[in-house]
């Protein structure tokens, strides 16, 4: 494991490859595309594009500003306004994708529809483009929110922001992303709401045994097995929850990460590409969990980082106050966070070895950034509190 560098700047930070993408070139096909989304004659300008250095090594994110000289784009603003857009779209075959499918008009779908659903803070849409002939795959763009986001690189443990707030602010940060879940799963009638999203049978079963397709695909379909990773599958299935309660619309990728913040208060949910029915402790735990990696990451080196913040017990209690919820099973879902992250941290590791920016381990293991912690969690003896 390599330490982060806290005294580091972010854009000093090794960079992984992410995109091979010519922004130059996307900007003059954006430009030509939204020619053809205008009402009236006048052509747009875009300028300014460019992939930030915090983008996800996901889906491919392009910001950028357009300007009508004489009239608004449909759907738009108008009177030769400078609008800002984000551009999302599928990563290219050759940056060897982190996960095996995107499917952005489906993210779309999501997006709009928790919108019309809930009073959740969300970037604006703007359009869908479900072809892929303008930019070399499917797209859709929304509006740039203003605001500031938790690192994942440096982890925000380390430094930044968050970490020199004050601890008010911080409880205060804390209370309003975990009412960003509980709004969340308050949407009512999820599987009539999100029919793309309904699963071909029980969802947790289903939610799971997608995550043994992804590990497959990942990594095992060459044949490269990860024993630690098919202990907690197996270790998954001995642990199984009993009583459940009712599946909720689960936002996947549940962490403030993927929050932009105005102050302390959540200004923009972003990143729905995870999204799907199942237990609302799905993204409970993984709420939790993601911050521990973090935090045990920074621990393991000596910093201090956040320990009072995000604590599980707190997360939990703060739930379960805003939802009315008692949260269920919590040890299972905390253990499942910790293997699905396994299985992505896996393919990111083995994504780096292919582009050169890191070496083949001696042990498989230890593709797993987070071995120590995942097995603990597998023998009872992880301490959270």
């Amino acid at each position: 494991m390599t330490a982060p560098a806290a005294d580091q700047s972010h854009s000093e930070q090794k960079k992984m490859t992410v995109s091979e993408r010519n922004v130059g070139a996307l900007a003059r096909a954006l430009e030509d595309w939204l020619a053809g989304r205008s009402a009236g004659p006048g052509r747009p300008t875009v300028t300014g594009a460019r992939m930030p250095d915090t983008n996800g090594l996901s889906s491919t994110s392009v910001l950028f500003e357009a300007c009508w000289a004489d009239q608004g784009p449909e759907g738009g603003e108008g009177g030769g306004q400078r609008c800002a857009y984000v551009a999302r779209m599928a990563p290219e075959a050759s940056a060897m994708p982190v996960f095996p499918r995107y499917d952005l008009p489906a993210q779309f779908e999501v997006i709009r529809g928790v919108a019309a659903r809930s009073d959740l803070p969300l970037p604006r849409l703007r359009w869908n483009e479900p072809d892929s002939a303008a930019l070399g795959a499917p797209f859709f763009v929304m509006d740039q929110v203003e605001g500031r986001v938790p690192l994942d690189n440096p982890p925000y443990v380390f430094t930044g922001w968050l970490l020199e707030a004050e601890p008010e602010e911080r409880a205060r940060l804390q209370r309003a992303s975990v009412r960003i879940l509980t709004q969340i799963h308050a949407i009512r009638e999820p599987a009539a709401a999100f029919p793309a999203l309904r699963p071909a049978g029980d969802a947790l079963r289903c939610h799971v045994s997608g995550q043994r397709d992804y590990y497959r695909w990942a990594l095992a379909d060459d044949g490269f097995r990860i024993p630690i990773i098919e202990r907690s599958l197996a270790w998954l299935e001995e642990h199984w929850p009993r009583d459940r309660g009712p599946d909720v619309l689960s936002w996947g990728d549940a962490r403030i990460g993927n929050i932009i913040y105005q102050g302390f208060e959540p200004a923009a949910v972003l990143d729905w590409e995870m999204a799907a029915l199942g237990p609302r402790e799905l993204d409970v735990g993984w709420f939790v969990f993601l911050h521990r990696f973090f935090q045990d990451i920074a621990e393991f080196f000596g910093v201090e980082g956040l320990p009072h913040f995000l604590r599980r017990s707190d997360v939990e209690r703060c739930y379960q106050e805003l939802s009315g919820w008692t949260l269920r099973d919590m040890d299972f879902y905390l253990t499942y966070a910790a293997l699905r992250h396994a299985i992505i941290m896996a393919r990111i590791k083995r994504r780096m070895i292919h582009f050169g920016e890191d070496e083949v381990p001696d042990d498989p293991d230890d593709y797993v950034m987070h071995r120590a912690s995942l097995e603990k969690l597998l023998a009872g003896t992880y301490r959270w509190d």
